[in-house]
């Protein structure tokens, strides 16, 4: 009797999957073996649970109950969640584009063969009836299971040349590369090359945030702010990005928090979802861009947003939920569009007046028939059109956002994947530290102290990291990314708030990367070799949605390195930069965390460790974090800190000190704010 295989799974992606009448299986053993035994192709379908396309092939196709007979007769089915299996996400991506010559995406549809593993066919979304110039599913299915049935010799042969394909895709090292700033030269002409300087961005449509080019940028900017000539227009295309995607519809006017991406090139119309891995990376960027501008318009937006997510996304064990759906009750967008007549039902008349204006309600509708918040007018110019001050009108904006947002609450929310992934809280304990200390926000830090609590009592088992928890479970071995991300972020979070105990997690994490992730050729393999055995170990540098784990190791280990004195972590570090040294020349664009790392690693970078009775370094370290410097680590350690010997011996005795090390070589103990700022401003950064 055939049966549903996914009732017992954490991913909220796969239980939404767990009454489809089709035959699913979880990736593992039993599925693999179960399609070589019956010699079935393996139907692969790849999604998450925010994707608005899984959705509405789910509903077409899975749970149609002619379409499902016709795969459980023809294939062994395996349902996987991206975001719990990267690893499987990346590998099918690329054998699907150099299958098709095509993008990938969401839902990911490949077939494979049963012995191997390997895809002879795919596709991504396929509809129920013809049409979008695609064949029925239905079809698609008939088909491959015949092609298989005859053509094994053609497909065994395609299966070798894919296989070779994949293989030449390993980055090999620069064989006597010398690391040198030409990557930051580049990666600043070529940001230029691409910016909008109409709505800003570094793409045309759909327009996707990329906070490593944002920061970059700022970082591109600092490193010339003593010059003759800054780059004041480095800082221009970060900070404009930045002002246009707070004012678009990208942003959520109402609730904070940032879409996915803009379908359009103006920030308008967002693709409705909400991840939990944007949103930490622009927390970092508004926060840092607040302390390198003193821009009221980037800290509200970082309060905003860190409000957002402590309030809509957090658990209450401590860690944080992965994502909100871009659907409502069947429709894209629901939750968040409006109509004029509901507005004006909710609003005063000088309310709405002031609102209409500002966000675009006297115009013509924006997204189906309805009105999506974005902003159009100045408060400036609303408040000399209405007669009023710009004070007042902020006030009326204010007002109103707080009734909308009330009633907002009380609609069918989208669903929300509650599963808590390590390396998306690790992106988010970062923000969270920085912003803290940006926004002078306590309350920050103590959310992300309680995360990576979290992260190290459920998901850090027998010195081992595990990459989801949910209900309780934590389980799937961890992926480059929890490893590199929750290391950076526990040196964010020292800086913000000294617990020895976070600087032996870090090393413990450093350590598993070099034993089990590095590659002898320089660089990180995205699985372990613990990992099961798959198709390809991918080893990747390029950035995605979410920055490289390459690049955020070699970051990591480069500060990590500077801090303990531990050459080792700085060789490493050097490593990774020479296997990507030929990425980072000719495509530094997609590069962008390498290139902030490499810029990490040949500047002198600057670290303030601060001794003394706990207030006191505290207050130390708070007057020196209010200037932006990208490459200055500053930590409060207190007097009684349990220290490795490389920081122990950096003691003031009953005062308060501060050490300040560049490179290498450390200062004699500083024994004020005002002579380690004079230390500061005599350095070279």
């Amino acid at each position: 009797m055939l049966r549903n295989h996914l009732a017992d799974e954490t991913s909220p992606y796969l239980l939404q999957h767990a009454d489809n009448p089709v035959e699913w299986y979880p990736w593992g053993e039993t599925a693999l073996a179960r399609a070589k035994q019956v010699d079935k192709p393996i139907l692969l379908s790849i999604g998450y649970s925010a994707c608005h396309w899984c959705h509405v092939m789910a509903h077409e196709s899975f749970e149609d109950l002619e379409i499902a007979a016709l795969m459980n007769d023809l294939f062994i089915n395996i349902k996987v969640d991206r975001e719990e299996r990267p690893d499987l996400d990346k590998i099918y991506q690329v054998a699907q584009q150099m299958l098709t010559n095509g993008s990938g995406g969401w839902p990911l549809t490949m077939f494979l063969s049963p012995d191997t593993q390997q895809p002879f066919f795919g596709g991504t979304y396929f509809p129920k009836q013809a049409r979008y110039g695609m064949p029925a599913f239905s079809e698609i299915l008939r088909r491959v299971a015949e092609y298989y049935r005859t053509q094994g010799a053609q497909i065994a042969a395609q299966n070798a040349q894919l296989q070779a394909a994949l293989a030449s895709l390993a980055p090999h090292s620069a064989e006597g590369a010398v690391l040198d700033r030409s990557p930051l030269i580049q990666a600043r002409a070529a940001l230029e090359r691409s910016f909008d300087a109409a709505f800003g961005g570094f793409t045309g449509a759909p327009k996707f945030p990329h906070p490593s080019s944002i920061e970059r940028c700022l970082r591109q900017w600092h490193a010339t702010h003593r010059d003759i000539n800054p780059d004041l227009k480095a800082l221009y295309m970060g900070t404009l990005t930045l002002t246009r995607m707070a004012e678009g519809g990208l942003y959520d006017q109402l609730g904070g928090g940032f879409a996915r991406y803009s379908v359009d090139g103006f920030w308008m119309i967002p693709h409705f979802e909400k991840m939990l891995y944007d949103n930490a990376q622009l927390l970092c960027e508004y926060s840092r861009a607040y302390l390198a501008t003193g821009e009221v318009l980037f800290a509200r937006i970082a309060n905003e947003t860190a409000d957002w997510v402590l309030r809509d996304m957090r658990s209450h064990e401590g860690g944080f939920y992965s994502s909100l759906d871009a659907d409502s009750e069947g429709h894209e967008g629901k939750f968040y569009c409006w109509t004029p007549g509901e507005l004006q039902g909710l609003l005063s008349k000088q309310e709405y007046a002031a609102f209409s204006a500002r966000f675009g309600v006297d115009r013509a509708a924006n997204f189906e028939g309805e009105w999506h918040l974005h902003t159009y007018s100045s408060i400036h110019d609303i408040a000399t059109a209405l007669g009023e001050s710009p004070a007042a009108v902020q006030l009326l904006i204010a007002s109103s956002r707080a009734k909308l947002l009330q009633v907002r609450n009380l609609r069918v929310w989208p669903a929300r994947d509650e599963k808590i992934l390590t390396a998306w809280n690790a992106l988010l304990i970062k923000a969270l530290a920085i912003a803290s200390r940006v926004l002078k926000r306590p309350e920050l830090a103590d959310a992300a102290c309680a995360a990576a609590d979290l992260v190290q009592r459920h998901l850090w088992r027998d010195a081992r990291l595990l990459a989801t928890y949910k209900d309780g479970r934590a389980h799937l071995p961890a992926y480059l990314d929890d490893y590199a991300f929750l290391a950076d972020a526990l040196l964010e979070l020292l800086q913000t708030r000294w617990r020895s105990s976070d600087l032996v997690f870090a090393r413990q994490l450093a350590e598993v990367m070099l034993e089990q992730f590095e590659d002898c050729a320089g660089g990180f393999f995205f699985t372990a070799k613990e990992h099961e055995h798959l198709i390809l170990r991918s080893k990747t540098f390029g950035d995605e949605s979410m920055p490289s784990g390459n690049g955020v190791a070699a970051a990591m280990l480069c500060r990590l390195g500077h801090l303990l004195g531990e050459l080792r972590y700085l060789d490493a570090a050097e490593r990774t930069l020479k296997a990507a040294w030929t990425g980072l020349l000719e495509y530094p664009q997609a590069h962008m965390s390498l290139v902030n790392a490499l810029e990490d690693f040949l500047s002198s970078m600057q670290i303030v460790v601060i001794r003394g009775e706990k207030d006191s370094a505290e207050q130390w370290a708070q007057e020196l974090n209010l200037v932006y410097a990208p490459t200055r680590l500053i930590f409060a350690i207190p007097t009684d800190a349990d220290l490795p010997p490389a920081l122990a011996a950096k003691r003031g005795g009953d005062a308060t000190v501060a050490y300040l090390c560049t490179g290498m070589s450390c200062s004699a103990p500083l024994v004020s704010v005002e002579a380690i700022s004079l230390s500061l401003e005599r350095a070279v950064i």
